[in-house]
C-alpha cells in the first residue's frame, strides 16, 4: 500500500471550506472523496473533469492539486443550457462567467485549464495521459457513454474514472457505471460515494477484482429497468428506485480505507 501525504486531512478540509461556498450540485462526502483520489490516485497523468457547470468540484480538484503539484485541471464544459441535470437555468443563458468567478475567487484560475467546449470535440486531439478522469456531464446514456469511450482510453493504469450523479435517476452514469466498469475485468477496485461511483482501471488484474465489483452490480443492476430509454422516475416508480437506490453500498470512505481497498486482492 502506498503511503499516503502526511498532511492529506488538512488539505482536504482547506479544500472543502473553498468549494462549500461554491454554487453546485456536489455533496460533502463526494467532494472530499473527489479531493483524495486527486491526491491520492496512483497514476500519473492529468485530471480531467468532464461538466464544471458553476466549479464546485473544479474548485477542490484544482486546490488538492495546486497543493500537491499535480498540474492544472483540464475543466471541459460548453456552459451552455438548458440540460435535463440543470433545468433551472433558462435557456440561452449561460454558466461560463459564474464559473470563472468561483475560480479566481477560489485563488485558482492558474491552476484550471479551461475549455469552453463540448467533450466530443476536446477528445478529438486528446492525446495526454489521464489519471483521474471526472464525468459529470451528459447524463443522458448515449451522453455519458461518449465521454467514457472517447476519454478513457487515455486513462492511465491505475488511473480512476468516477462518475456523478450515478444515485440520482439519471441513467447514464449508473448504466455506465454497471455495465463498463463493475462488469469489466479491465477495471479492479469500484465503489460508491453518496453518488459519485467510480472504478481504478486494473486491465493486468482486474479479474482479481471480481467478486468485489459483482457484490455491488448485484445491487447497482436492479435501478437500471427504473431510468431505463430516460424516462422520469415518479409515483410508485419513485418508491421502487428509492428502495432499489437504498441497496447500494454508498458510505463515506477514508483514505486510508481507499487505500487498502485498491491494493488487496479480492479473488476470494
Amino acid at each position: 500500500m502506498a503511503p499516503l501525504p502526511a498532511d492529506l486531512d488538512a488539505v482536504i478540509e482547506r479544500a472543502w471550506q473553498l468549494t462549500q461556498g461554491t454554487a453546485g450540485f456536489l455533496g460533502e462526502n463526494e467532494a472530499r472523496f473527489l479531493g483524495m483520489l486527486a491526491a491520492c490516485v496512483p497514476a500519473r497523468g492529468t485530471i480531467v473533469e468532464i461538466g464544471s457547470f458553476k466549479g464546485k468540484s473544479t474548485v477542490m480538484l484544482a486546490s488538492v492539486a495546486a497543493y500537491y503539484g499535480l498540474g492544472p485541471v483540464v475543466a471541459i464544459d460548453p456552459h451552455t443550457s438548458p440540460s435535463a441535470t440543470d433545468p433551472g437555468i433558462s435557456a440561452g443563458s449561460s454558466t461560463y462567467e459564474e464559473f470563472l468567478a468561483s475560480v479566481k475567487a477560489a485563488g485558482l484560475m492558474e491552476h484550471v485549464e479551461t475549455h469552453r467546449a463540448y467533450s466530443r470535440d476536446m477528445a478529438k486531439g486528446w492525446s495526454r495521459p489521464i489519471r483521474l478522469l471526472w464525468i459529470d456531464g451528459d447524463h443522458t446514456f448515449r451522453g455519458a457513454r461518449e465521454d467514457f469511450d472517447l476519454f478513457t482510453p487515455h486513462l492511465e493504469k491505475d488511473g480512476v474514472v468516477a462518475l456523478h450523479d450515478a444515485l440520482n435517476a439519471f441513467e447514464g452514469p449508473i448504466r455506465v457505471f454497471v455495465e463498463e466498469i463493475l462488469r469489466s475485468d479491465k477495471f479492479g477496485a469500484a465503489g460508491v460515494v453518496q453518488s459519485t461511483a467510480w472504478g481504478q482501471l486494473r486491465p493486468e488484474d482486474g479479474k482479481d477484482f471480481r467478486a468485489l465489483r459483482m457484490r455491488i452490480e448485484r445491487r447497482a443492476r436492479r435501478m437500471l429497468p427504473f431510468v431505463a430509454n430516460g424516462k422520469r422516475v415518479q409515483g410508485f416508480t419513485k418508491m421502487g428506485y428509492k428502495l432499489a437506490r437504498s441497496r447500494v453500498p454508498r458510505a463515506a470512505i477514508s483514505a486510508e480505507e481507499w487505500s487498502a481497498l485498491i491494493s488487496r486482492s479480492c479473488a476470494e
